[in-house]
């Protein structure tokens, strides 16, 4: 399964990650900043450490699982 992980730093400079299943492909970096820079504008997210402050970075991440029969 592959997931979009949208990264920002809160309040405390702590890195606060959040996963979206299934994105859209290819990813499009413009419309990923966009949408990361309305979260912030917009306060829409929210973490233990406080507000999110700046986005830290974003990426695409694929984990594979492979069943063992015994």
């Amino acid at each position: 399964m592959r997931k979009l992980e949208l990264k920002f730093l809160n309040e405390e400079g702590k890195v606060v990650t959040y996963s979206l299943d299934h994105p859209a492909e290819p990813a499009n970096p413009e419309t990923i900043q966009e949408a990361m820079d309305a979260i912030l504008r917009e306060n829409a997210l929210y973490s233990t450490g406080g507000e999110l402050t700046e986005i830290h970075s974003a990426r695409i991440v694929e984990r594979i699982v492979e069943e063992i029969e015994l």
